[in-house]
């Protein structure tokens, strides 16, 4: 497994490019290479999320969803967030699995929201150990 820092850097570098498409006006091409961006931004940040489990509280977790419970109880998201990163885990798997107009444009929608609960939790996971 990577280290918690190597985690960081490559989530703080694929939240970069999915916050730089948001910036640009929606097109559906636009909207579909920010969902596109969701995606790797959403493995690299749970996988970061993972490894500060695993380095700082001594836990394993092998799923997104897990991960995300598990970074409740450890204090890395409140409730409100933990409730949205469950439904951001949703939503990236509705991506892959089906490809619907409706439903692309339900989750760009949402993208704005789940970059600032991504970043959060990025911060998060920086802070240094006590």
């Amino acid at each position: 497994m990577a280290s918690l820092t190597t985690r960081l850097e490559v989530a703080r570098a694929a939240l970069a490019t999915l916050d730089e498409v948001l910036l640009e006006p929606m097109t559906k091409i636009v909207r579909d290479a920010a969902i596109q961006r969701f995606e790797c931004t959403h493995e690299t940040i749970w996988k970061a999320a993972q490894a500060y489990l695993a380095e700082r509280e001594g836990e394993r977790h092998d799923t997104p969803k897990s991960v995300f419970r598990a970074s409740f109880r450890a204090g890395l998201l409140n409730e409100d967030e933990a409730r949205l990163a469950i439904e951001m885990v949703d939503d990236r798997n509705r991506t892959s699995h089906t490809y619907r107009e409706s439903i692309a444009q339900q989750i760009y929608g949402r993208l704005p929201a789940y970059a600032r609960l991504m970043r959060l939790l990025l911060e998060r996971c920086a802070r240094p150990a006590p």
